[in-house]
């Protein structure tokens, strides 16, 4: 069982920066892919980057790419999210998850191959 909180999240106005953080329960924690999604009011919740068990491999959704830094620390079991240059269309709450599946060779993107999720933390970018 991982247990996931995330933190950071806020009010910024557009061009303004965040740093989300995800803390992980587990000692297997670097052993996982894990990924950031997020989910506006009346959308479906969508795939914004992930990063692979041994950090060197990362993958961006088109929408947040050179704008947002997805980072681990395995020995503090946490995942970080830099936002940069952030839009009025990045507001969302913002979701950390984990694939189980260990060292995994693939980067998984789609919502349904992660199997742990935290609670979420509110992003909100005024215009």
């Amino acid at each position: 069982q991982v247990q996931l909180v995330e933190s950071g999240g806020g009010l910024v106005q557009a061009g303004g920066s965040l740093r989300l953080s995800c803390a992980a329960s587990g000692r297997t924690f670097s052993r996982y892919t894990l990924g950031w999604f997020r989910q506006a009011p009346g959308k479906e919740r969508e795939f914004v980057a992930a990063i692979k068990w041994s950090g060197s491999n990362t993958y961006y959704a088109d929408s947040v790419k050179g704008r947002f830094t997805i980072s681990r620390d395995n020995a503090k079991n946490t995942v970080y999210l830099q936002m940069n240059s952030l839009k009025p269309e990045d507001t969302a709450v913002y979701y950390c998850a984990v694939d189980s599946t260990i060292w995994a060779s693939t980067i998984a993107t789609i919502l349904s191959e992660y199997d742990y999720w935290g609670q979420g933390t509110q992003v909100t970018v005024s215009s």
